[in-house]
This record gives structure tokens, C-alpha cells and sequence, in this order.
């Protein structure tokens, strides 16, 4: 077997050049991927935040992206389910079609976030709860579930933090060039801009991303998540308190026809989706559709979210709240 130097391998595989080109260490061509691995010391690997296996790992999924067939879209995910927390069995069959927006729901530490985590590592019976996941009806290959550049599932947390000193213009025309875009200045402009159509709080392209609050942060990785990233899934865990348009959001994000799943306590985000996941003691305990009285609360909602978001711009602008409030619904 041919093992290809560090050089050819960068030549013949635009993503893995992409991801050394933005590491701070020196990149022998002549040498070969295992050794230059070996010859790392443990501060440099420290410095990296990343052991040799992981390098190993995320550098061979993306050449496993890179071979990948595109004419396999993600069109359904099917959760089948496990057991709660007592033993007891769900005996729920659930799926999702590409597009449509999933809400979770139910109690602080009943089990919403495992089922989030269950459904990101794309679960096949090996996590506490027994589930398994499957995607077009099928178990996932173990590269869909463990290479970290062929991931179907991207999740959005309650803490997001950067820890590269880029600006968001750098931070994000980085990614586009992972992903090989023609045009990875112009694309970064549309990301930034879609995310300061979506917080109350803009920011300049200039600004570094240790910098941005909560809300800008989830902002710029909602509109990351939807023009960019190419996991046909993503995982929402609680959205209402960030300061970003969650309308508009989850609207962005299912024109991408990526599959949403939100674990929320906000009415506003549980009625804007079709289905609703109840969660109790650790299980799926009910699966609701939404109805056609609920969605008509659901645009009285809205019209109130609508009022209090532009208050929210008046306070921001030092303006005073003392006139009589419109009636939004």
C-alpha cells in the first residue's frame, strides 16, 4: 500500500488541506500523515485541544466527506423507541421527513436533553435509554456516525463558546472554505447577514467571535447551521431566552429542508411545530399533533413575541415605555 506524504495527501484532498492550513504547527509535505502525527509532542497536541486519534479521526472523515455520494439526501429519520428511566418501554415508532420541525417538551430533568443526545450520536441501542436511530429507514454507517467532517446531526446548545481568536468574517469564510464553496468572502457576508436579520443585537463582521453574547452567538450558528453546514439535521436545545428571532429562525431553517428537533418551554417554538415529543421520568410518554386551534393561538402568540421584540428595540434605544401598549391580540 502507497502511503501518500502529507504534501499529496493535501494536493489530492482540498478539506484536509483546509483543516491543516489552520492548525499552528509546521506541515512537512515530504512526510507521511502517521508520522507527522508521531512527532507531535503532548503541549503542541495540548495547544490543539486534540490527541493524535482524534486528528487521525476528524482528518480521515474528511476524506470520507470528500467521497461521499451527495445523491443521498437525508429524507427521513425514524427514532425507535427505548425505555424510561423505570424500565418501562416507550413503544413509540416516530418519523421525521426533511423540512418538518419536531418540538420536545416536558419538565426540567425529564429526559429532553438524552433524547437530543440520543438522536445527535444517531443512537443504535447503545446509550442508556435502549434507542435507536435510523436515517432513510436504515442503520447509519459507522462513518455517518463517528467521522466528525461526515456528521449528519449538527446540535446547538444552551452554552455556546468560542475559543479561536478570529474574527466572525475569518471564523466563517473558514468554514466555507471547508466546504469548498466558489466564493467563501461572499458567502461569509450572506452567513453574517442572515444572522443579523435574526438578533436585535448586530454586529460588524470585524467583531471577534469571543465578543459576540449569548443571542449573537446562536444567531450566527442558526444561520451557520442553515446556509452553510451541510448536516441535514439540526438540534435546538432552548432558543427562547437568546434574544433571536425564533420565527424567523426555524423559517430559515426548514427552507434548507434540514430536519429541526427543539427541546423548548416556550409556547411560541412548541406550537410551530407539526408534532410535539412529550417527555416524562426519562421517555417519550405522548406524541401530539398540532391542532387547528392551536395554530390559531399560535398567530396571536406571534403577534404578542412581534410587540415585546420591538420594545425590546426601544429599551435598546433608550426610548421610554410610557405610552399605552397596542392590543397585539
Amino acid at each position: 500500500m502507497t502511503i501518500l506524504s502529507l504534501g499529496a495527501l493535501m494536493q489530492r484532498h482540498p478539506r484536509v488541506a483546509g483543516f491543516l492550513a489552520t492548525l499552528p504547527v509546521a506541515i512537512p509535505p515530504e512526510t507521511g500523515l502517521e508520522d507527522w502525527l508521531d512527532s507531535l509532542g503532548e503541549e503542541t497536541l495540548a495547544d490543539l485541544g486534540m490527541d493524535r486519534d482524534h486528528l487521525r479521526t476528524h482528518i480521515a472523515g474528511l476524506i470520507a466527506a470528500e467521497s461521499r455520494r451527495e445523491t443521498d439526501p437525508v429524507r427521513t429519520l425514524v427514532i425507535l423507541g427505548g425505555q424510561d428511566k423505570a424500565g418501562r418501554a416507550e413503544g413509540i415508532t416516530l418519523e421525521i421527513q426533511a423540512g418538518e420541525i419536531v418540538c420536545i417538551v416536558g419538565p426540567t430533568g425529564s429526559g429532553k436533553s438524552r433524547l437530543l443526545a440520543d438522536i445527535e450520536c444517531l443512537a443504535q441501542g447503545d446509550t442508556p435509554t435502549g434507542r435507536r436511530v435510523l436515517v432513510n429507514g436504515l442503520p447509519p454507517s459507522p462513518e455517518r456516525r463517528f467521522a466528525p467532517a461526515a456528521r449528519l446531526v449538527a446540535q446547538l446548545s444552551q452554552n455556546m463558546n468560542f475559543v479561536v481568536d478570529l474574527s466572525v468574517a475569518e471564523f466563517v469564510a473558514m468554514h466555507a472554505q471547508c466546504r469548498e464553496v466558489a466564493d467563501p468572502v461572499a458567502v461569509a457576508e450572506q452567513v453574517i447577514a442572515c444572522a443579523n436579520a435574526l438578533t436585535g443585537e448586530k454586529f460588524a463582521p470585524t467583531v471577534s467571535v469571543t465578543q459576540l453574547s449569548g443571542g449573537q452567538t446562536r444567531a450566527l450558528m442558526i444561520a451557520d447551521a442553515a446556509l452553510l453546514s451541510a448536516s441535514p439535521v439540526v438540534l435546538i436545545d432552548e432558543i427562547e431566552n437568546a434574544g433571536v428571532d425564533r420565527k424567523r429562525a426555524l423559517d430559515l431553517l426548514v427552507a434548507k429542508d434540514k430536519i429541526v428537533l427543539i427541546s423548548t418551554h416556550d409556547p411560541l417554538l412548541a406550537l410551530r411545530g407539526g408534532r410535539r415529543l412529550v417527555i416524562r421520568g426519562g421517555g417519550i410518554a405522548e406524541v401530539i399533533e398540532t391542532s387547528a386551534a392551536e395554530q390559531a393561538n399560535l398567530a396571536r402568540l406571534e403577534r404578542i413575541d412581534h410587540g415585546l421584540m420591538a420594545l425590546r428595540d426601544r429599551l435598546r434605544r433608550g426610548e421610554r415605555i410610557d405610552s399605552p401598549l397596542e392590543a397585539w391580540t
